[in-house]
């Protein structure tokens, strides 16, 4: 395969990947498409949370019953945190040889070669890719080397993308919420003062009132009532819409 059918092949991966929408189902895309382009039998890709550790861990070659008996996520240490800290691939042929490996835990699938990278463009790091054990058992090459790099360039860019997307998403439900507010403003809350302003008028009126004038007040509350039910529906329903969209940019 050329170099031009290489970087053809990465960029519909990529494309691929950055096609599923949210962030997280873009991460789990990439993992995918970098086993499968590297042909490894394990892939996965961790994004830093600022802190040493990391907001999200998405792997491919495992089942949900492996991952499920797995007792803990990595938590950035070991050759994750290694290519967290010093932003540069690392290849090996025998990872629990390297000083910098913090073992597996229990039930986790035994690896052997391990090639990693970061996921940086301009200094911010987006996270890190990393593959192990090539399917035919082979050691990781330069050329594996220079195709995971290339990959993650276009890589970095999708998550960037995707992050975009999100903070969109967010910006339009809280400036959703901001109209709510001032139809509550603008609407119930002008209704709330001409219906108390009547009922200053009745106690201050030394006339008796009639039925009709009290049944057309409470008619009024009543609309306003439901005014008012209205709204906190759609609070609640921005909200939730945050809530969620909060933890899936957390």
């Amino acid at each position: 395969m050329t170099i031009v059918d290489q970087l053809k092949e990465i960029s519909t991966a990529v494309m691929f990947a950055a096609e599923a929408g949210d962030l997280e189902a873009v991460l789990q895309r990439i993992a995918d498409v970098a086993r499968e382009l590297v042909k490894t039998d394990y892939a996965a890709l961790g994004m830093p949370d600022g802190q040493g550790g990391l907001r999200f861990f998405k792997t491919s070659g495992m089942t949900a019953e492996q991952e499920a008996r797995i007792p803990h996520r990595p938590i950035g240490h070991g050759l994750i945190g290694a290519i967290m800290r010093e932003r540069k691939v690392i290849r090996l042929e025998d990872m629990q040889q390297d000083g910098r490996s913090s073992g597996f835990p229990e039930n986790h699938p035994q690896m052997t070669s391990f090639l990693g990278a970061p996921i940086v463009v301009a200094n911010h790091l987006y996270g890190m890719l990393y593959l192990s054990d090539k399917t035919d058992g082979s050691a990781f090459t330069t050329e594996n080397k220079h195709l995971l790099e290339t990959l993650t360039g276009y890589a970095a860019l999708a998550i960037a993308g995707a992050q975009l997307s999100e903070s969109e998403s967010r910006l339009k439900l809280m400036e959703q919420r901001e109209g709510i507010g001032m139809e509550l403003h603008d609407g119930v809350i002008q209704s709330l003062y001409g219906i108390g302003m009547q009922v200053d008028f009745m106690r201050r009126s030394h006339e008796p009132v009639e039925e009709k004038q009290l049944t057309e007040l409470v008619n009024s509350l009543n609309d306003v009532i439901e005014d008012i039910r209205g709204f906190i529906g759609k609070l609640r329903a921005t909200k939730n819409a945050l809530t969620i969209n909060e933890c899936l940019i957390r």
